[in-house]
């Protein structure tokens, strides 16, 4: 296949195989991921047929997990990572200590070496992130103190991963193996572990400090241009280039700086809207992760090394689920949130994958290490929704059988825990409800406005720029150029005519018949209260109203009867002096 159609063939063939077998697994009440992954095996180069590029499909599927992080962190902040900290960094690094302990006795019953079991139980100690987040947003759970425990314990995951990806280079021939090529052999271990934990500690920063100024700020300037495509594209270059240069500059995973991007924009106000424009792509390349894994797998390891794959499957299903579920127990967490954990890590992915191929790569795993690592992989994904449900019936019998126990175990841990993920959602939900109350109220005090959209709702808050006046304070000046369009959101004004004075109050708006005919203001508007105004600049009205044609024919009716009244006074005054 030519180069320059093949990254075309890999979407369009990954999209229709993941559609027809995607649909097929749901009329089989399978879920849809089970589709996506045979798909993916179907495409692959160990079945006949259409084999599409591997290497793509990686790169695409690099992408939905990006997107997918980037979601998340949409909705979440640092306080709700701060929250969970209790359990989720303990748990996490007690369960890959263990895990990979697990996976390194398994090694050696199979005579691998002290490297090789190092590399095989680290790629079995760490969960998928995008089958943990699809199964916690098909079940509505992301918001819930578990499914926040589940996320910041997946963060603490990639940060560990992290480490071990920079280290494993550095202790290769220590290990067994060979150094990487590319690899500083002038940089002694504690250098290159001390640049590591500096390069995530400046990312860290930049990400709580700095992030949370810019990332808004850039938003709020391009949302401000009133352009849909333009707002989509800076979310998009934003969560995907964060994530790039996190990775190019700090070294950490694309999903890591996807997430803290998603965390920095929650900041801004606009944070649901990048949301609503990035789940589309995000749906889409989060199906490619699952492709590109089918397409990994090579389904002969089944029919070969049976009793070997069964038991990194057990170890993966059953071992780390055990070791997870203690784990929350010794940290005095109820017995619920530790079957809900343990049961939605129950599966290993992207960082499996990559550290099993740098450990072949490092020549510290054999090749077959890595075949039941994706074996392992993709049987395990397939199975979670079992497991999941699995889960469910475990923490009924628990309720049944130790009713007391179920109930009171870790209450006092469980309910701290609680209240501090409900005060941040409390807080959330309040900035939220302040928000539309301020959309609520411009369409009550300027019915006019109640004419577009919410977004373009949104828009006018971002383009209006407040402006104050104090009791005979003059706010237009005959003769000036016109600067832009005002709007009382409280208090009064005067316009002052040359035979008379027109009062107008809270809600009205003035100044719109300079705007609309170029010329120079045409009378004096003096404040008769204490008034705060809206002011639409001249630049933004006009793009604004360009997009808004019924808005604009409302305010020129509205200009050109000011202007008759106007004539019609005029005409009034003037027969009177005549009858006089």
């Amino acid at each position: 296949m030519h180069q320059e159609v093949a990254l075309i063939a890999t979407v369009a063939v990954g999209f229709v195989f993941a559609a027809i077998l995607g649909y097929a697994a749901d009329r089989l009440r399978l879920p849809p991921l089970v589709g996506y992954l045979v798909a993916g095996i179907l495409m692959g180069s160990y079945t006949p047929g259409f084999m599409a590029d591997a290497s793509l499909a990686g790169q695409l599927a690099e992408m939905g997990v990006i997107l997918l992080m980037f979601g998340v962190g949409l909705h979440f902040s640092a306080a709700d990572l701060l929250a969970v900290r209790g359990i989720a960094v303990p748990g996490a690094l007690g369960r890959i200590v263990l895990a990979t302990l697990l996976g390194m006795g398994l090694a050696s019953l199979w005579g691998w070496g002290l490297g090789a079991g190092l590399v095989f139980g680290l790629s079995l100690s760490v969960a998928s992130t995008v089958v943990l987040l699809k199964a916690l947003e098909e079940r509505n759970l992301i918001e819930s103190v578990g499914g926040r425990v589940a996320v910041g314990w997946l963060i603490v995951e990639d940060l560990a991963m992290v480490l071990a990806l920079v280290l494993l280079p550095a202790f290769a021939e220590v290990l067994g193996g060979h150094a990487a090529a590319h690899a500083a052999s002038d940089l002694s271990i504690a250098a290159t572990i001390s640049i590591t934990l500096l390069k995530v500690a400046a990312f860290t920063g930049i990400a709580v400090f700095v992030g949370p100024k810019v990332v808004p700020w850039l938003l709020t300037l391009v949302a401000r241009t009133g352009s849909s495509e333009l707002f989509t594209l800076s979310v998009l270059a934003l969560a995907l280039g964060i994530a790039y240069g996190s990775a190019a500059i700090f070294g950490v995973s694309f999903a890591l700086g996807a997430f803290f991007a998603g965390v920095v924009m929650s900041e801004s106000r606009l944070s649901h809207r990048a949301a609503a424009d990035s789940l589309p792509l995000q749906n889409a390349f989060a199906v490619l992760f699952f492709v590109s894994v089918g397409m990994l797998f090579d389904p002969s390891i089944i029919v070969r090394e049976p009793i070997a794959v069964i038991a990194v499957l057990v170890l993966i299903i059953i071992g780390r689920s055990l070791i997870a579920f203690l784990v929350v127990l010794v940290l005095r967490y109820p017995l619920g949130m530790g079957v809900r954990i343990s049961t939605g890590l129950a599966q290993i992915g992207e960082f499996s994958f990559i550290l099993a191929g740098l450990g072949v790569t490092l020549g510290l795993l054999p090749r077959e290490g890595q075949d039941l690592i994706l074996a392992g992989a993709i049987l395990s994904i397939t199975l979670n929704p079992l497991v999941l449900l699995a889960g469910e019936a475990i923490q009924k019998k628990l309720q049944a059988t130790w009713p007391t126990v179920y109930a009171t175990y870790g209450k006092v841990k469980f309910e701290k825990l609680n209240h501090a993920v409900e005060q941040i959602r409390a807080a959330n939900d309040e900035r939220n409800r302040q928000h539309q109350l301020e959309m609520q109220q411009l369409c009550e005090t300027f019915p006019l406005f109640s004419q577009v959209d919410e977004n373009s709702q949104e828009e006018l808050l971002l383009l209006f720029r407040p402006k104050s006046a104090s009791p005979g304070e003059r706010v237009l000046r005959k003769g000036d150029r016109p600067d832009g369009l005002y709007f009382i959101a409280s208090g009064a004004v005067e316009v002052e005519l040359a035979d008379d004075n027109v009062r107008l109050d809270a809600g009205a708006f003035f100044g719109e018949m300079a705007l609309l005919s170029g010329g120079r203001r045409t009378a004096d508007v003096i404040a008769v209260d204490f008034c705060a105004f809206l002011v639409l600049e001249r630049r933004d009205f006009n793009v604004f109203m360009s997009r808004h044609p019924a808005l604009r024919k409302a305010v020129s009716n509205m200009a050109r009867e000011r202007a008759e009244m106007n004539v019609s006074r005029r005409k009034r005054d003037d027969q009177s002096l005549d009858v006089t």
